[in-house]
């Protein structure tokens, strides 16, 4: 866990924070990959697109990977270098569009490929596949190998399409079925895949691993993350393509919010109720959707800890309507007081790319620190809210 570099009473409330430091340093570690193993690793904008920071990220990675046309067109313009989008379905509208901005296009199939062959001339192409091997529990919401997955083709979709189309103008595949996970599963998955798919490698020349690595995470296995890269480029003369999004800005931001008031909540005042100005449905909506239970700091930077383990319990909510609009249940070294403020930590990743204005809340001011040096590059008010109805 990292803690903040900036002075949390400098900054306004709600807001995200940026530690530039902290980014360097896992852009390091995503570098030395690249540079023991040959392969290229690109930034998953869907997670952290905080375009602001590119100009730091793009001294380390090979460039970025998009969910979509405005993903690519900021990725090409404020990122440079490679420019990749999937689609598990494309329109004609989104393909003339996208073929000014990216070098490599992911297909859902082959079948939808060759429905748009025409305009992929001098474009890399991939077929997502499915190798329908799951390897995480608990969060069918993020796991493409979930039943009826909508997301990459099936060995025997693959095949019938193969027969069908052959495998003219296409570079290679592209599987992505992880979620925040070590290189462990990685390795099985790409076993998988190869023991599916790999009578047809030999017709490629890329292969792309796709993203949920936490490669930047302390307990995670670089090591065999690098043989599993070298086994498909020694056996295969393939490159070898990573995507993680949330590796890049792991742990490399903060939210900081202000308590507004303490009401008595629980029976017999076991756990009192902390009102935040930050909301987990508007500002973090993976708190709900994940679910997930975000490390707290108090003022001092002391841990937040679980229910029960602290002296001082309090539900942790925000100033919405919804009534599930709860952070979470958190006890304290001392208590909680009106005014007080609390940092929620590894808040980069999937927070400002999917934050919303329910009940017209305010957006969080974005700030960047480096070094010391806080600046506020972004700033939201009512018209924000206006120009999305």
């Amino acid at each position: 866990m990292n803690t903040p570099l900036f002075d949390i009473t400098k900054v306004n409330t709600p807001c995200y924070v940026i530690e530039q430091d902290y980014i360097r340093k896992n852009c390091e570690i995503l570098k030395q990959v690249c540079d023991n193993t040959g392969c290229r690793i690109l930034l998953a904008q869907k997670a952290f697109s905080a375009y602001s920071t590119y100009p730091l990220i793009s001294q380390y990675l090979n460039g970025t990977t998009a969910s979509g046309l405005h993903e690519a067109i900021l990725g090409h313009d404020k990122f440079g270098g490679e420019t990749h989008v999937f689609s598990p379905a494309y329109t004609e509208e989104d393909i003339k569009e996208l073929i000014r901005y990216a070098d490599h296009f992911v297909f859902n199939s082959i079948r939808q490929f060759n429905k748009f062959k025409e305009y992929m001339v001098g474009k890399a192409v991939l077929i997502r596949v499915n190798p329908r091997f799951s390897t995480q529990e608990g969060h069918e919401i993020y796991d493409p190998c979930a039943p009826l997955s909508r997301l990459g083709s099936t060995i025997s979709s693959f095949e019938k399409d193969v027969r069908e189309f052959g495998l003219d103008g296409i570079d290679g595949i592209h599987f992505h079925t992880l979620c925040e996970q070590n290189s462990d599963d990685l390795y099985k998955t790409a076993m998988e895949v190869e023991r599916q798919f790999g009578k047809y490698l030999k017709y490629f020349s890329e292969i792309n691993f796709g993203g949920g690595h936490h490669i930047t995470r302390d307990d995670y296995d670089i090591p065999l993350l690098e043989k599993t890269i070298n086994h498909f480029k020694d056996k295969y003369g393939l490159t070898v393509y990573l995507e993680p999004g949330e590796a890049v800005a792991l742990n490399a931001g903060f939210a900081v919010t202000t308590v507004l008031d303490i009401i008595e909540g629980s029976i017999n005042n076991e756990q009192d109720i902390a009102i935040m100005d930050i909301s987990a449905a508007c500002h973090m909506p993976d708190v709900l959707e994940m679910p997930y239970r975000p490390v707290i700091l108090d003022s001092r930077f002391n841990k937040a800890g679980e229910k029960g383990e602290y002296r001082y319990h309090y539900r942790l909510g925000s100033n919405t309507c919804l009534a599930g609009d709860i952070t979470g249940d958190y006890s304290f070294k001392e208590p909680l007081k009106p005014g007080d403020r609390l940092v929620l930590c590894d808040m980069a990743i999937y927070s400002m790319v999917k934050n919303n204005t329910f009940n017209g809340m305010k957006l969080p001011d974005i700030y960047l620190n480096q070094k010391g040096r806080t600046e506020r590059i972004k700033t939201f008010g009512y018209e924000d809210f206006l120009s999305r109805l």
